[in-house]
């Protein structure tokens, strides 16, 4: 049995109370671990052990902060393997994808932020005409609190805190208690690279035990949160009363767009990952597919051939593409949406079912890839949250009609677009209720750009400059120099 710290003021250490919650293999529907299940004591400890370490910190020069943020950077990627498996292992999604996309990212992360802080400039504006200059600086905030998700657990939770104390702020972080083995080896990691005591304090726990009292608390000045629209609205609320700044990185609802004249070929192939990669456990996800009618009966029959050739299996195995969802409560809910989707009129057309392995993972938490046919737009289906491999389709005649089933939704998080026509591909980005728009390819990312969402699916920008400016305050300074 494996056991996981908190990490707080430089120390890893369990809950003051000391508590325990269980942390599952999803594979095998065990318990592999403990986590400390924290509560307002160990927040508190966390919160006066960040503000303490704050003037050392903002204290320190670009250089200094940034080369402690590059070793870590560095040593995130010489334990990606290990980090890898422990991912896998933690979430139930494939090794290959861990060592090829999350723990790389979480290295990216911290390595892009350490640089970006030392290209980061403050503006000046002349007032000759009156003998004045005023520049701006940009100055952190002090203690900031930051909470992710659990399906790409150190991928999201890097996002947030590497920019934050790159910035000059302290942070205090709660990863998800679904998924924390990973934040608790970035505890140990940080203390391997040198990172002062409680620059960085990590408390896990349940969100009403410490998410709630980390984002009321009256020394924490920001709050960067990525979940559900549900908890997001909460965290808007106490974040109004009082006046901290907030950034929200909420739900999606994707909406697929296939129009005739696509590269078939490479939009079919790209589909099949947009759809169902990390167990359709990605919030930018494509899960309501809509086909133009000329090309709908081909698509539908080409894209559930290949969905059904995709394996599903143990995480350890190279050749699965799909491995377990995250926990038994969310393989509920997936399955309890598609017996939904039967009760609105849709047709499975392949999936719709749980799938049960042999010898040690026969208690995991499978479930097969999912199409639906049949169901209108306006159903639970296709206009609530899902989150996993579970994906609508649906003809459409005219780009007019598309635009209208895109946006049907309160989500606005991203859509992607297949079409050759330039004109149309302009259009379509404009007019979609949409964050980030990918036309013809899907997840192709830049850290300098913006990253969040409209409507229910978000509050503010992440990544690049955005972020940085989302970490600090800017201060006007107007110096009169000829009197």
């Amino acid at each position: 049995m494996k056991v996981i710290s908190n990490y707080i003021n430089g120390e890893l250490k369990q809950a003051n109370n000391g508590e325990i919650l269980d942390v599952y293999d999803p594979s095998r529907g065990i318990v592999y671990a403990t986590a400390p299940n924290s509560d307002h004591t160990d927040v508190e400890e966390a919160i006066i052990a960040s503000a303490n370490a704050y003037d050392l910190w903002s204290g320190y020069s670009i250089t200094k902060r940034s080369r402690i943020l590059l070793k870590i950077a560095d040593l995130i990627e010489e334990k990606k393997e290990m980090l890898a498996k422990a991912e896998s292992l933690d979430n139930g999604k494939p090794e290959w994808l861990a060592t090829m996309v999350d723990i790389p990212r979480a290295s990216d992360n911290f390595r892009f932020f350490a640089n970006a802080i030392t290209q980061y400039a403050s503006e000046t504006y002349d007032m000759s005409d009156v003998g004045a200059l005023n520049y701006t600086l940009r100055q952190p905030l002090g203690v900031v609190a930051t909470i992710s998700p659990w399906n790409l657990p150190l991928y999201l939770f890097t996002w947030k805190i590497a920019p934050a104390l790159a910035a000059g702020n302290t942070v205090i972080a709660k990863p998800s208690e679904v998924t924390p083995m990973t934040a608790f080896l970035l505890s140990e990691i940080c203390i391997e690279a040198g990172l002062p005591a409680g620059v960085l304090n990590i408390v896990h726990g349940f969100g009403e035990k410490v998410g709630a009292v980390m984002t009321g608390h009256k020394k924490v000045k920001a709050i960067s949160f990525t979940g559900s629209t549900r908890v997001g609205s909460e965290i808007a609320k106490v974040a109004a009363q009082n006046f901290k700044k907030v950034s929200l990185e909420m739900g999606g609802k994707n909406p697929n767009i296939i129009f005739a004249d696509c590269d078939y070929d490479k939009m079919l192939k790209t589909t099949i990952n947009s759809s169902f990669s990390n167990q359709g456990q990605i919030c930018l996800c494509g899960s309501r597919i809509l086909v133009e009618r000329s090309i709908y009966d081909k698509f539908r029959n080409d894209f559930v051939a290949k969905v059904k050739e995709i394996k599903v299996g143990e995480p350890t195995d190279s050749s699965v593409k799909l491995g377990a969802v995250v926990s038994k409560g969310h393989m509920e809910k997936i399955l309890s949406f598609i017996e939904i989707a039967k009760e609105e009129g849709g047709t499975i057309l392949t999936g719709g079912e749980r799938v049960m392995l042999e010898g040690e993972y026969k208690d995991g938490y499978y479930v097969r890839p999912t199409i639906i046919e049949g169901l209108d737009q306006q159903c639970r289906v296709n206009q609530e949250e899902i989150f996993g491999p579970v994906v609508s389709i649906m003809p459409f005649d005219t780009d007019e009609e598309a635009l209208e089933l895109a946006n049907s939704t309160v989500y606005g998080l991203s859509a992607t677009v297949w079409t050759e026509n330039l004109s149309r591909a302009h259009k379509m980005a404009r007019e979609l209720d949409a964050g980030i728009v990918w036309v013809n390819t899907w997840l192709l990312r830049d850290l300098r750009t913006p990253f969040g969402g409209v409507k229910q699916s978000g509050v503010g920008r992440e990544g690049g400059y955005h972020a940085l400016n989302f970490f600090t305050e800017p201060k006007n300074i107007c110096i009169k120099y000829n009197s």
